[in-house]
């Protein structure tokens, strides 16, 4: 019975502590989440800046960011983003083949949500002859 008493003592205390002890984790706060270029010329890129804020209490760490397609490149800056500052994420899209068209870009972090997509959309149309 002492044994018993212990035992369910040891996983009370235990449990009590993890309770209290709440990991606040960095998180990202984007201006937008979403950009529509609308129409664009074929043949000449096109980047947009996704700006955002560490509203966590961790830095935050982006570990990668994916593209659906070749077509799409993400440039970020590796290193951590401290509380309360931002940093950008640069997606250029090669406007090749015409067509409306709509990527999103898988983040990964060390955030609070550890998974966040980006979306960039638009139409490319012929260029223009000069």
């Amino acid at each position: 019975m002492k044994k018993l008493i212990i035992l369910c003592s040891i996983v009370f205390l235990f449990t009590s502590i993890t309770a209290f002890n709440v990991v606040e984790k960095a998180e990202f706060k984007f201006e937008k989440e979403t950009h529509d270029f609308g129409k664009i010329p074929q043949g000449k890129p096109v980047s947009v800046d996704f700006k955002f804020t560490n509203t966590g209490d961790e830095p935050l760490i982006i570990s990668n960011i994916e593209s659906v397609c070749g077509c799409t490149v993400p440039k970020y800056t590796n290193t951590p983003v401290m509380k309360g500052e931002s940093g950008t994420i640069t997606v250029t899209y090669n406007a090749a083949a015409i067509a409306p068209f709509s990527k999103g870009l898988t983040i990964r972090s060390n955030a609070k949500t550890p998974i966040k997509v980006i979306y960039i959309k638009g139409e490319v149309i012929a260029a223009s002859a000069e």
